[in-house]
């Protein structure tokens, strides 16, 4: 089975510095309910169909399918009513990870994260000085609650 495992953390963008070049990315929640969600994601030309699981602290179920960008693109128009997150995700290495930094716009912006995914739950990666509060188990950072819940409503 599948498995992801990451953390979560705000990101100080002002300790981070310049972020280079990053990929634009839109994606829809097709489900979402207890048990799992179902997004489709753009990033450039690329798309995928993913299904995740519901989480236990840093872990969850996660599969995910490669599709052609053009029917992300009219699943996310008919099925998501065309309402998408819209963020720009880069990647930066501290201490031998990557983390991905998505820095999110539309009703979303001025919301920062950084995810780091690891191989086992227990795994503690050195925190670079840019990662702030950990927000794995808050549920309102999931991008499908920031879906329903956005940041700026908050």
């Amino acid at each position: 089975m599948a498995k992801e495992i990451e953390r979560k953390f705000l990101v100080d963008l002002e300790l981070l510095g310049p972020l280079g070049q990053g990929v634009a990315m839109s994606q829809g929640y097709i489900s979402s309910g207890d048990t799992a969600v179902v997004r489709v994601r753009l990033a450039g030309e690329r798309a995928w169909l993913t299904l995740k699981g519901r989480s236990h602290g840093a872990v969850r179920s996660e599969f995910e399918y490669g599709i052609p960008a053009a029917d992300a693109r009219q699943m996310i128009d008919e099925f998501c009513g065309g309402r998408v997150i819209r963020k720009t995700r880069y990647l930066r290495d501290h201490a031998g990870y990557v983390w991905e930094i998505d820095v999110f716009a539309g009703d979303n912006a001025g919301l920062v994260v950084a995810e780091v995914e690891l191989s086992d739950p227990a795994e503690e990666p050195p925190l670079p000085p840019w990662a702030l509060r950990e927000v794995t188990s808050d549920n309102r950072y999931y991008n499908s609650s920031l879906y329903t819940q956005p940041f700026s409503t908050w």
